[in-house]
């Protein structure tokens, strides 16, 4: 391989964070962004060892489409003693019709001897068998060399061995991974130029954050000869993380002047950090380098009269090369340029009408300073914009009241229900109806769509398929506003809807609201 190459691992080794639990949907909605920034592949997971990663593979084949990745699997060499064309997670892989396999392999003599139990030459065999397999399956294959920098100091020959025979099998790339994050910048360097030196392999990196350095360590791998750098979207991944793809994406074209994002739009990061980490669930760091909410943050003073005259004297570059803004502090990260930004994405050009768009900005910011966020709620961003555009936002119902009652019954296991009467206002009638459910979203949501079916059968094609909660405030305990995110679908696609509230019956009934209103906008249905 001749080109340089930016490969994500974020659906694979980002979701071994602690608390982090991805599902299918999730994993299909980064995988999209993902795409978007332009990485060249995506690591989908291990199919045939999780089966959630054998389910994405299925899907992803129908429905993902990307544009400019590729999708990688991942998995591990045949089992000791087993030929590759037997070993069913071999197999695993290659039914999961990703054209890239990813393969882990030992290349510390010790993990060799104590985790495989087996020789160090049957632990090569396995490399050479199972690479050679898969090619002649029609797949192009990576080797990660697990443990490689502490395995190279431990029996340098044998781990450069391991990247030698992967690569003679007909690996691409063979990643040197520092997979206990121990290593420091010199060390990767002089390691990554010895094992340039010592095979044909065309190089990776992979690393881990344990000393802080993940993304300085790949920054010295890539100057010391790598072609190939893995890391997660958010620095995501088991106990430190990964290093972070967007910091390290960021330097490697903003500062070392290298073009590593295939098709995609640096100036795109910061939304896709952000809304990544609404998926998550993981509150974004507000410290991240290029896309965190500080990160072109200042405080009012001495900086703002030389920032009046010339922002660069402050900042090590333009923010908006990374889809950014620059703050005074005065306010949350919303500004014109994001907001004109995403609505261009959204297809609504606001450039054009800029007393639109200044009223946009100051809505949102006021909005984001009482809990919303819009970085993934697309579809909650452009109800505002075509209220502040049109005049109003599309409307088809109007709310005269609704309430929900639960009610425990200690003699029913499990006996807590929910109840929920609604009354709305339609162009045809006034409209009550009550639901139950096993809990006062879940029942707000069957009352809803009681009342609305009979005037708006469109609804029945409406699935809610994600619901997320975070609270804003923890402090303040039982008492603190909450932000909810409802994820709908329909047969061709899925939009996100945001609302915030002093307590998560409030919150949800805004989201659930703007869900039902954006579908049947979006189907065209006429307005009252």
């Amino acid at each position: 391989m001749s080109e340089f190459h930016v490969y994500d691992t974020t659906l694979r080794d980002g979701a071994q964070q602690e608390g982090l639990s991805l599902t299918v949907q999730d994993k299909l909605a980064i995988a999209r962004h993902l795409d978007d920034l332009g990485v060249s592949y995506i690591e989908g997971g291990w199919p045939g060892a999780i089966p959630k990663d054998t389910e994405f593979f299925r899907r992803a084949a129908e429905e993902l489409g990307l544009r400019h990745a590729v999708l990688a699997a991942f998995g591990s060499t045949r089992r000791a003693g087993v030929a590759a064309a037997d070993d069913q997670q071999v197999r695993a892989l290659v039914d999961s019709g990703a054209p890239v396999v990813t393969l882990v392999a030992k290349s510390d003599v010790r993990h060799v001897l104590k985790a495989l139990r087996t020789t160090p030459e049957e632990n090569l065999d396995m490399i050479r068998d199972t690479v050679a397999h898969l090619r002649a399956e029609g797949r192009r294959v990576f080797l990660d060399a697990e443990h490689f920098f502490d395995g190279y100091r431990h029996d340098p020959d044998y781990a450069v061995e391991v990247v030698r025979t992967a690569a003679e099998a007909g690996a691409e790339i063979v990643a040197l991974c520092d997979t206990n994050g121990g290593m420091l910048p010199p060390q990767i360097a002089d390691v990554v130029a010895v094992v340039r030196d010592r095979s044909s392999a065309a190089l990776g990196i992979h690393c881990h954050n344990d000393t802080g350095c993940a993304v300085a360590n790949s920054l010295a791998a890539v100057d010391a000869g790598a072609m190939h750098v893995q890391g997660t979207l958010n620095g995501y991944g088991e106990r430190t993380g990964n290093a972070n793809l967007i910091t390290l994406v960021a330097n490697l074209e903003l500062k070392l002047g290298r073009t590593v994002l295939t098709g995609g739009k640096l100036t795109d990061a910061t939304r896709i950090a952000h809304a990544v980490s609404e998926i998550t669930n993981v509150p974004p760091y507000s410290r991240q380098p290029y896309v965190g909410a500080s990160a072109f943050a200042h405080k009012a003073g001495l900086h703002a009269s030389a920032i009046r005259v010339d922002p660069d004297l402050y900042q090590h570059t333009d923010p908006m090369t990374v889809g950014n803004d620059m703050r005074m502090l005065v306010s949350d990260m919303a500004g014109r340029a994001s907001v004109e930004l995403k609505g261009r994405e959204l297809g609504l050009d606001l450039a054009g009408d800029k007393a639109a768009l200044t009223r946009i900005t100051e809505r949102v910011k006021e909005l984001e300073a009482t809990g919303y966020t819009f970085e993934a709620a697309d579809a909650s961003f452009e109800l505002l914009v075509r209220e502040e555009v049109d005049g109003a936002r599309p409307s088809y119902f109007t709310v005269e009241s609704w309430r929900v009652i639960t009610e425990s019954n200690p003699v029913q296991p499990g006996g807590a229900l929910s109840e929920a009467t609604v009354k709305l206002l339609t162009s045809q009638a006034r409209q009550v109806a009550t639901g139950e459910g096993n809990g006062p979203v879940n029942a707000l949501d069957h009352a809803l769509r009681l009342a609305l079916l009979p005037v708006y059968p469109e609804l029945e094609r409406f699935t809610l398929v994600d619901y997320k909660v975070r609270i804003l405030d923890a402090s303040q305990g039982t008492d603190a506003v909450t932000r909810v995110l409802i994820e709908t679908a329909d047969a061709e696609t899925t939009w996100q809807t945001v609302g915030v509230g002093a307590n998560i019956v409030e919150a949800s009934w805004q989201a659930l609201c703007d869900g039902l209103v954006y579908g049947l906008f979006r189907e065209g249905v006429p307005t009252r």
